[in-house]
């Protein structure tokens, strides 16, 4: 008797098809399972045996093999554990054959044969519907999950119970509101829940998206309609700082990296803090890329599960290696990735580790990170805005000698904490001042975040009509785009050779000026790159010279 069962594993944020594959033979009574990896996978055979006595299924005494090919993939997690259960019980006849073959399968089993969630659940059910299947099973928790794929059914059951019965038929899946999902008129409606469970789950109380609405028939449901989202910090709130505040614009609009200077109090942290209110929404592509970055790390809200809002993410300086880079035992999106389309604020830069900080070489040129382990290589997305703040010395008031305490020596000494390496691949350095008391007098008469974001979104449309395709930014240029799109008139090419030889400026550096220029012609709608478009973008490199190559 044998019988074959499609599952998935995840490697980077994609998913590739699994075949659990049962055989049952006659001979000494055993429970081998093979072409697996980690000690989790390799014990889903006694998590399997217990839940199936509990719910009912003894196992003959019979010779069961099973098989997770290709046998040269790593295998990791738990999500094995109901695909393995499903095949063993169709080889021993108790499903039919054909109600498996068009389905992947995904979830851990407890012993009691409940069925938990598990990572990672969307990019496998891409996977799933890429490779022509049908449908998907998966546990209860990640049922919106699995359904932001469109035409493709999703089955939720929350114990194996359920699942034996929905794909044996004895229960009809579209007529169980348990365990079957569907979007109504842009609702989506969540399975049958008591009002107690609703009110108490934490994903349900924080979500301002979100409210209880009970249906006619008096069950309980959830709904939520995409609103506009309340973006917290504002840039009316920042007194002053008009150049931080453009410097921010620049960088949104063209997903530049930025690196803000000044003495404590002056309100960088502030500053970083509203970016998220000036960036646009996601797009369906983004908000796809995002979810599935957050899926694999198992961060996604069970309810709402797509991320349509560019992320922010804000570590501590004591942040580790691995967890701004990824991978560890289990390999996982490290917070590079996590704010890919977003942000990465990074406060009081010369405070992280030295080796932390170089770390963000690689991502701040390519815009993705390698994490190499000896059984495997992953690739995580790193796309994200990359905002970091420093004080420009220990003390934090230099050059203000008057409140300075700090000797040349420590000012190096903190200064080169950051490596020229570094600083070269960060496209605007922008100084922010003392607070002067006239503008923390003038109240909320600063622009608000509402209006800069405008100019921030028509700079991105411009964009996508050059470049033809979504999520592609002048940050993210070839050698051959810089050559079509950033001509330099006679005036300008002038300006930038003289600028090239007082400067010193590197090849890395040159080209980040020209990119910065041309966000900085698009914000202002002009199709070539003028002087002042150059000029801006020259300036924004200057806090360089005054700091790293004093």
């Amino acid at each position: 008797m044998f019988c074959k069962v499609y599952s998935a594993v995840v490697r980077g944020i994609a998913a590739e098809l699994i075949e659990v594959e049962v055989d049952i033979k006659n001979g000494l009574p055993s429970f081998s399972l093979v072409g697996a990896s980690a000690s989790e996978t390799r014990e889903a055979k006694e998590r399997v045996r217990v839940a199936l006595e509990n719910t009912g299924y003894v196992l003959p005494a019979k010779r069961i093999t099973v098989n997770l090919s290709p046998a040269d993939i790593k295998k990791e997690g738990t999500a094995f554990d109901l695909p393995v259960a499903i095949a063993v019980l169709t080889a021993f006849g108790h499903i039919p054959k054909e109600n498996v073959k068009p389905y992947m399968m995904i979830g851990e089993l407890c012993l009691d044969g409940q069925i938990k969630s598990v990572n990672g659940v969307l990019p496998m059910a891409i996977a799933a519907k890429e490779s022509g299947l049908t449908g998907i099973v998966v546990p209860r928790q990640n049922q919106n999950e699995a359904q932001l794929m469109d035409d493709f059914k999703v089955y939720a059951p929350a114990t194996l119970r359920e699942a034996i019965d929905l794909l044996s038929g004895t229960t009809h899946i579209e007529k169980n509101p348990n365990t079957f999902c569907e979007k109504e008129n842009g609702l989506q409606v969540s399975a049958d829940l008591n009002t107690d469970e609703l009110r108490n789950r934490e994903d349900v109380a924080q979500s301002d998206e979100i409210r209880l609405h009970v249906c006619e028939n008096g069950k309980n449901t959830l709904e939520y309609r995409e609103k506009e989202e309340k973006r917290g910090h504002d840039f009316v709130d920042v007194c002053g700082q008009r150049l931080a505040k453009r410097g921010l614009e620049i960088a949104a609009a063209g997903m530049h990296n930025i690196l803000l200077v000044g003495p404590p109090g002056s309100g960088k942290s502030l500053l970083a803090n509203c970016m998220p209110s000036i960036l646009p929404p996601l797009t369906k592509e983004e908000s796809m890329e995002v979810s599935k970055i957050y899926s694999v790390a198992g961060k996604l809200n069970q309810v709402t599960s797509l991320i349509q809002r560019p992320p922010f993410q804000a570590p501590h300086h004591t942040v580790t290696e691995v967890a701004l880079a990824g991978g560890g035992r289990n390999a996982s999106p490290g917070l590079l990735s996590l704010s890919h389309r977003g942000v990465l604020f990074l406060d009081e830069l010369p405070e992280f580790k030295r080796e932390t900080i170089e770390l963000l070489r690689q991502p701040l040129e390519e815009k993705h990170i390698v994490v190499s382990r000896k059984e495997a290589t992953y690739t995580y997305p790193a796309g994200g805005i990359v905002v970091a703040a420093m004080n420009p010395c220990p003390c934090g008031y230099y050059p203000n000698r008057k409140r300075c305490t700090c000797t040349e020596a420590k000012i190096r000494r903190y200064i080169n904490k950051i490596s020229g390496p570094i600083v070269d691949r960060i496209d605007l350095c922008v100084e922010t001042t003392e607070p002067v008391f006239s503008e923390l007098q003038r109240g909320r008469m600063e622009e608000c975040s509402a209006d800069v974001r405008k100019r921030v979104l028509e700079a991105r449309k411009r964009q996508k009509a050059r470049f033809g395709r979504e999520g592609y930014f002048n940050s993210d240029m070839n050698q051959e785009e810089l050559s079509n799109y950033c001509c330099l008139r006679e005036d300008t090419l002038k300006l930038m050779e003289q600028a090239f030889a007082s400067m010193q400026l590197s090849a890395r550096a040159f080209h980040r000026v020209l990119r910065l220029a041309r966000t900085i012609a698009d914000l202002e709608q002009e199709e070539h790159i003028l002087e002042q478009h150059l000029t801006e973008a020259l300036c924004y490199r200057l806090v360089n010279e005054k700091y790293w190559k004093a």
